[in-house]
């Protein structure tokens, strides 16, 4: 019976959709994520009866019928909006307030981008993430700096002892894409482009089509719970509608087999 086969692909839809629900509700706390969710299309249909064929000499039905054979998974894309930004206190987290990307250098010289800016310092007073990658372009921060500003534009500038001026030392630059959301996701809040993502868009905080940076701030990520709690429990009610039909259609099929056998 085909209806086995049908309900099998909605069960499999929705324990992707329960699986996605649940990443995002993991990373709840996870500074700068952006949640992701589930898009579906219907499975190819069998016509036995095409809308507008005859139905006479001089008639045409004025609908077709048509049975699908189920449902798929296209995409995960992830939700690019813009997450809470929440004090730290702690002078070198940086967050984006709009749109763009803070620049990464990997150890073996690929570049990646985020939202994450919770950087430091590394030995030699370089600014890196937390994992130690550095942020690009390379900007190093003296060891007798006794304040560190990075204004909106991500200017950063020191004020050293005995000098009476800030001294500036670069600016963080950020990049954007055509297609942000075509960004692939390879862990540890990092991205990297893609043919669908287009090549990056260089530019600074503040400039056109750019946001602005918050120094002593963070984005926290954009997964609202309440939201995640009641998508989950949508996707449970249909994983069990789509287990009830073949149970049901299970049933149809002994049935049919008991008679047959009588």
């Amino acid at each position: 019976m085909r209806a086995l086969q049908t309900a099998a692909t909605g069960m499999l839809a929705q324990e992707l959709n329960v699986q996605v629900i649940s990443n995002n509700i993991a990373n709840v706390r996870t500074t700068g994520y952006k949640r992701q969710t589930v898009h579906f299309q219907d499975l190819l249909y069998e016509n036995f009866r095409r809308a507008g064929s005859a139905s006479s000499d001089s008639t045409q039905v004025p609908a077709g019928t048509f049975v699908g054979s189920g449902v798929k998974t296209v995409s995960t894309g992830r939700i690019m909006s813009q997450g809470n930004l929440s004090s730290t206190e702690k002078q070198y987290d940086v967050a984006i307030r709009g749109e763009g990307f803070f620049k990464i250098r990997m150890p073996d010289g690929r570049t990646t981008y985020t939202r994450d800016g919770s950087f430091d310092l590394d030995a030699q007073g370089q600014l890196v993430n937390r994992d130690g990658y550095q942020i690009e372009p390379g900007i190093t921060i003296p060891n007798n700096a006794t304040n560190v500003n990075i204004n909106a534009q991500g200017t950063v500038e020191v004020l050293l002892p005995g000098q009476t001026a800030p001294q500036q030392l670069g600016q963080l630059q950020l990049v954007r894409f055509v297609n942000k959301v075509g960004l692939e996701s390879i862990g540890d809040n990092l991205f990297v482009e893609t043919a669908a993502s287009g090549q990056p868009i260089d530019g600074v905080g503040g400039g056109e089509g750019f946001g602005t940076l918050q120094q002593n701030y963070l984005e926290e990520g954009n997964v609202q719970a309440v939201t995640e709690l009641s998508s989950l429990i949508a996707a449970q009610r249909a994983y069990e509608m789509n287990s009830k039909v073949i149970t049901a259609a299970d049933q149809m099929l002994s049935a049919t087999s008991a008679m047959f056998r009588g």
